[in-house]
Order: C-alpha cells, then sequence, then structure tokens
C-alpha cells in the first residue's frame, strides 16, 4: 500500500486509534499465527463503513472481513489491502407474547451474549455458548454446537454490500447449512442480526451451560492456539475418528500439530508458523484419502496471500 493511500485512508475521518498499518495478524487470530495486514481498522459504526467501502471501490482495494479471528489462518505473507475488524456492539431485547428477542450486533462475542442471556434468565442459547468467535461470524458459517447450529435461533439478519446498501434477509434467505450460509458466497457484511429466545431459569441455564464447558475442557484442546474444528464432519463419517483412525494424533509439522485431545484440532504448540499448519493440513488430508478413500473438508478459512 503506498504512502499516499495511507495519508488517504487516514483523513477518511475514522478514529486514527482504530487505523494500524502493516499490522500483525498473529495478534489477532486465536492461531496466533499471519504475517502483516497492510492496513487493520477497527470498524464501530456504519458511517465509517461505507466511508472505507467507497474508499476501497474508488481504489481498487481488496477488503477482507474480521471477527474474533477464530475461524481463520492468516498467512505467513500477511494480507494486501484492508481488514475490517467489525465491532458493532449492540445488545437490545424485547419481551412479546412470551418470547424473548433479541437485536445483537455483529461485533458481540458469543461469550459475552451467553453470560447476559444467563444474567436475565434467557434460554435457547446454552449449545452454542462455548464458540469461540462473534456474532457475525458464527453467523456466516453458521456455527453450531451440541446439536444446536445459529440458524436455530436467527429470525433476521442485517447486513451491508461493498457498495454500502443495507439490507435484511429472512432467516429463509440465508440458505443456512452445515456451515455455511448465503455469506460464504455472496458480498455482504453482517451488522446485526435479530434472534428468538424463551424466558427461563438461571440454575437450570447455568447448570447447561457448565456442563458444556466442561465438555469443551475435556475433550477439545482449549490450552492451545488453534482455529476451533480444522475439518468438517463428513457427511457419512466422523473426520476427527478418521484422522484418529490413520494413526495422525500428535503428529506434527514444525509447531503445529494434530491434537492428541481430539484430532478434529490442529493446534499451535508455540512457534507454528501458517505454513506449518497449512503443510499439516495437507498431510492430514492425503494421508486420510490414502488410507480410507475419503476427501476431508476445511471448516476453518484461509485469509491472505500464499
Amino acid at each position: 500500500m503506498t504512502e499516499n493511500l495511507k495519508k488517504e485512508i487516514l483523513e477518511l475521518g475514522i478514529a486514527k486509534e482504530n487505523i494500524l498499518f502493516d499490522e500483525l495478524m498473529s495478534k489477532h487470530t486465536t492461531f496466533k499465527v499471519g504475517g502483516p495486514a497492510e492496513c487493520y481498522i477497527k470498524i464501530d459504526n456504519i458511517k465509517d463503513l461505507r466511508n472505507i467501502l467507497k474508499f476501497a471501490k474508488t481504489n481498487n482495494i481488496n477488503i477482507n472481513i474480521l471477527g474474533n479471528g477464530s475461524n481463520v489462518l492468516v498467512s505467513d505473507k500477511g494480507i494486501k489491502g484492508v481488514v475490517l475488524n467489525i465491532k458493532f456492539n449492540k445488545i437490545e431485547m424485547m419481551n412479546y407474547d412470551c418470547k424473548i428477542y433479541a437485536n445483537i450486533g455483529a461485533g458481540v462475542k458469543v461469550s459475552i451474549l451467553a453470560h447476559l442471556l444467563l444474567k436475565n434468565e434467557i434460554t435457547g442459547f446454552e449449545e452454542l455458548s462455548g464458540i469461540p468467535g462473534t456474532i457475525g461470524g458464527a453467523i456466516k458459517m453458521n456455527a453450531g454446537a451440541h446439536g444446536k447450529e445459529f440458524k436455530d435461533i436467527v429470525n433476521t439478519v442485517t447486513c451491508m454490500d461493498y457498495d454500502g446498501n443495507i439490507k435484511q434477509f429472512e432467516n429463509k434467505d440465508m440458505n443456512f447449512g452445515y456451515r455455511k450460509s448465503m455469506l460464504k458466497d455472496k458480498k455482504y457484511i453482517v451488522l446485526e442480526v435479530g434472534m428468538q429466545f424463551e424466558k427461563g431459569i438461571e440454575k437450570n441455564i447455568k447448570e447447561k451451560m457448565d456442563e458444556y464447558k466442561k465438555y469443551r475442557k475435556e475433550k477439545q484442546p482449549i490450552e492451545y492456539p488453534s482455529a476451533g474444528s480444522t475439518f468438517k464432519r463428513g457427511e457419512d463419517y466422523i473426520t476427527a475418528k478418521l484422522i484418529d483412525e490413520a494413526g495422525l494424533k500428535g503428529y506434527s509439522i514444525g509447531g503445529a500439530e494434530v491434537s492428541e485431545k481430539h484430532a478434529g484440532f490442529i493446534i499451535n504448540k508455540g512457534n507454528a508458523t501458517a505454513k506449518d499448519i497449512l503443510n499439516l493440513i495437507e498431510y492430514v488430508k492425503n494421508t486420510v484419502y490414502e488410507k480410507f478413500n475419503k476427501k476431508i473438508e476445511l471448516e476453518i478459512e484461509f485469509m491472505g496471500e500464499k
């Protein structure tokens, strides 16, 4: 990015402290790897979002959207263009006809919402409470856990397209599927999500949340940096089981390792590079295909220069 473009970005009216140049993405991803983004901007209002989208379009600059950085692997070479870290943190709840309706900003962390719902004795979110991301990212990939997915509680999704137009989609318009939605293929940025819950009892909600938290701690390698579950579940097989049966638990390349606790997770043992992780992913995919003739797919997304 030229110095002139950097100067023009600083003159867009976005708070200077929200704009960082050549910012290491290892600081902003749960894998703790990734080279520098040419420009990293925290966006917390509609005006700033429209301004940077218009500027990017005029100057043919690539736009990348980031939430909590929990489902992505960023290249060691970094990311050209602009990374927008969405920080819309609105939380609004209403009671109507024995239901609880909530409007949640895309930048709200799943864990923050879960604890707020607990505090207000609202049930229907417990299964999803341990997902390590933001609402926007969870909607894009239709994140799920313990038999529940975001599509089960979403009424509406309000988005902005890359021309600055705001559109609201009903649940049926989102084409939710296993770890996907129409946002995977179309250029929309999630602004806000309308959800539906029910009144519950705090004790019961907390018991369920604690149960799922205990399960995660026992079954998943949450003590190490990762991007969550690395691979998608197969249609007729459990991917982690195949990886385990292929003898790959504990297999490592550089600082990246197939978790010994859960074979579906690739973890950063402390000094991994994105290249280590990518090489290990390919090795796992190839080994599973050779042994079982199954093509396993990634759940995480790759961002940046290859």
